[in-house]
């Protein structure tokens, strides 16, 4: 449990242009000069990030993650993502938190997941940089760069394809076997 950051300017487009922005709380308006045009209409900041909130939902939903009994909350202010609940396993836990994560405007996920057996040890995390690939991760973190169809099945759905990764994504690095 705890806080883990990520790249707010990479990862999957979900919200509109500015919405997430539009979630930041900003200073109030002041009011109109006499004979000057209204004010814009406040923006309701709780409702953006509900709106947010679910769409990073939809999208844990869409990588057929469970989502039945997890609780996800988005804070524009922050940026930040606070997932609850309970999950089946160390893996789909990790899963959950890197689908949260790994969305532009994220800036953190707040871990508040419990794993129900929690046999498995935890996996560590890399972020992508420029240059790299599957191949030079696993070379990096196993020794063999063959073996990175172990990251890529540690990574599915979020991943489709082993050559479909980006600069600022968080990957699960599962323990060598």
């Amino acid at each position: 449990m705890g806080l883990m950051s990520f790249i707010k300017e990479a990862g999957e487009k979900l919200f509109h242009i500015g919405e997430a922005k539009a979630a930041t709380p900003t200073a109030a308006p002041a009011a109109p000069a006499a004979g000057a045009a209204p004010a814009a209409p406040a923006v309701d900041v709780a409702a953006l990030n509900e709106k947010a909130g679910a769409a990073i939902t939809n999208y844990v939903k869409s990588q057929n993650l469970p989502t039945e009994g997890i609780d996800i909350k988005f804070d524009g202010a922050s940026g930040t993502v606070t997932v609850s609940g309970t999950v089946p396993d160390q893996a789909t836990k990790e899963k959950l938190l890197l689908c949260c994560g790994n969305v532009q405007y994220v800036a953190g996920v707040n871990d508040m997941l419990v794993v129900a057996q929690a046999a498995e040890p935890a996996s560590q995390w890399y972020t992508v940089v420029s240059g790299d690939n599957l191949s030079k991760i696993a070379k990096q973190f196993y020794g063999n760069p063959n073996k990175y169809p172990v990251i890529f099945e540690a990574n599915k759905p979020m991943l489709s394809h082993p050559d479909k990764i980006y600069p600022g994504q968080m990957l699960r690095i599962p323990p060598a076997a």
